[in-house]
């Protein structure tokens, strides 16, 4: 039967699981390589470990909002260190925001730390310390927890039959099924979602979605993967396409052949043979980084032990680094040439001081780079030394004066551990 006008076409069947048989064989060679090669990971003992749903939830949520946008090797260490201060959801809902900074600095993403214990407070608060217990309740209700960390939450620590969709997941998917169309737009995204809540193994949820993104992580990685070793192969159209390249004019099962297919590479770009499978996923082109340059003084005094010590300031609790501790510092505009850098510099540290700051007396340090995904930041480095008499102005934003010591235990971002 003809479709009603504007419906969107279905995708054509090449690029979906629609093959039952197909469906069961992949799902156990998955889970069997899986059980065989999958990394010892602090979250995944607790998961399989821990008797109480909530505790198991809750170990499995600090993992995977730290894991957002973090490799696995430098998240295994904050992590540990989370659950022995942290061990349950109401020992993080008593703890202090500050605590929190202190113990997330150099993970970035600050304010994924800062909703953690957001969402921790109201499951203590709100709903008498009990988890929500499924991915529609968990999304809805706590703040913080999108699809995918809803997701993978219910799917690992309850068992619901849910699939997840993740870069690693998106990777694997779209070379499985030569899905050439942008993979971060809202549409491809969708049938990204349908196709994962169709693969997921219905009695080892948490698994097959762990090992579908293990896979990604290990063996479908980004620029090299390792074909070979891979236990879908069999089902991988990429590859066969790649293998056996495309045969005759007349369009195979392989090949859409469908004009205008919404899962497929744009005609303007079409398969690459010399890019094999790594042809997918095709992503939207990236946004350069915004270029910014910001002056940061480290004032420095002699402490009443005769130890130095140096003078940080509190950013404010929203945007960039929200909340984290930082040397007095002002953002420059672009092309300001050096002297009025560092007057601009003195203008600002006299607020801070209290009393005139002579331009003259900054001592130039350096510059340091340090990239944010979305901008490019140099800092120019100067130094000041001031009396012992100084005192701060109580009225300004929050500041302190702590030693090199007290420094590198405060919530500091990476950046000024560099400056």
């Amino acid at each position: 039967a003809a479709l009603p006008a504007g419906t969107p076409t279905p995708p054509p069947a090449p690029h979906l699981f629609s093959d039952p048989a197909e469906i069961g064989a992949l799902r156990r060679n998955l889970l069997a390589w899986y059980d065989r090669c999958k990394r010892d990971l602090p979250w995944r003992t607790l998961a399989a470990t821990e008797p109480d749903a909530d505790r198991r939830a809750y170990a499995v949520w600090v993992s995977e909002i730290m894991l957002q946008q973090t490799q696995v090797t430098t998240v295994i260490d904050y992590y540990s260190r989370w659950m022995q201060k942290w061990p349950t959801l109401q020992a993080l809902a008593q703890a202090s925001l500050e605590e929190v900074n202190e113990l997330w600095a150099g993970l970035g993403y600050y304010s994924r730390g800062k909703r953690l214990q957001e969402a921790a407070k109201k499951v203590v608060s709100e709903l008498a310390g009990r988890m929500p217990r499924t991915a529609e309740d968990l999304q809805k209700l706590l703040p913080g927890v999108g699809r995918y960390t809803a997701g993978a939450i219910a799917s690992i620590s309850y068992g619901q039959a849910t699939g997840v969709v993740d870069g690693n997941v998106i990777r694997v998917l779209c070379r499985l099924r030569c899905i050439g169309a942008d993979s971060s737009s809202p549409a491809v995204t969708d049938r990204l979602w349908d196709m994962a809540n169709a693969l997921v193994d219905r009695s080892r949820p948490g698994d097959f979605n762990q090992a579908l993104m293990e896979l990604g992580a290990t063996v479908c990685v980004p620029k090299a993967p390792l074909c070979g070793e891979c236990p879908v192969k069999q089902h991988c159209r990429a590859r066969r396409r790649k293998l056996f390249g495309k045969p005759t004019p007349v369009p195979d099962v392989e090949d859409c052949g469908v004009g205008g297919c919404p899962l497929c590479p744009p005609a303007t770009e079409p398969w690459d043979s010399s890019l094999g499978v790594t042809n997918f996923p095709r992503k939207a082109a990236k946004k350069q980084p915004r270029v910014a340059r910001t002056a940061t003084c480290v004032l420095e005094r002699r402490g009443c032990h005769g130890a130095p010590e140096y003078l940080i300031v509190q950013r404010p609790s929203s945007g960039l680094l929200a909340g984290l501790w930082e040397f007095p510092s002002l953002p420059l505009d672009q092309g300001l040439q050096e002297e009025k850098q560092r007057e601009a510099l003195a203008d600002h540290l006299r607020a801070w001081t209290g009393r005139p700051v002579v331009a003259g007396g900054l001592r130039f340090i350096g510059e340091v780079v340090h990239i944010f995904s979305h901008i490019h930041q140099t800092y120019v480095v100067y130094s000041l030394p001031l009396g012992a008499d100084v005192t701060l102005d109580p009225a300004l934003s929050p500041s302190r004066w702590v030693t090199e010591e007290e420094f590198h235990a405060s919530a500091v971002s990476t950046a000024m551990k560099k400056v």
